[in-house]
């Protein structure tokens, strides 16, 4: 779990917390220690949560910032 937060807080620290996503397949985990499947999510947001990563970054990390993507996205291709 270390790993996987060391990089959330180094796109997070390049870019900025905007741009920061984090997602799961549901099926069959990615491999990391500590977040084998989405049963283990809360793992990463308790990480985060140590880190300093308040509720509105950790929103927007997992899923509010897609969201915000995906709806500048949709708004585009109708205008």
């Amino acid at each position: 779990m270390p790993d996987l937060a060391d990089q959330v807080d180094y796109v997070a620290g390049l870019l900025g917390i905007d741009h920061v996503g984090l997602a799961t397949d549901f099926n069959h985990g990615g491999g990391i220690t500590g977040w084998m499947d989405e049963g283990d999510a809360a793992n990463v947001t308790a990480e985060l949560v140590r880190r300093g990563y308040g509720e509105d970054e950790i929103a927007k990390i997992w899923g509010g910032n897609f969201l915000r993507v995906f709806e500048d996205a949709a708004t585009r291709r109708t205008r």
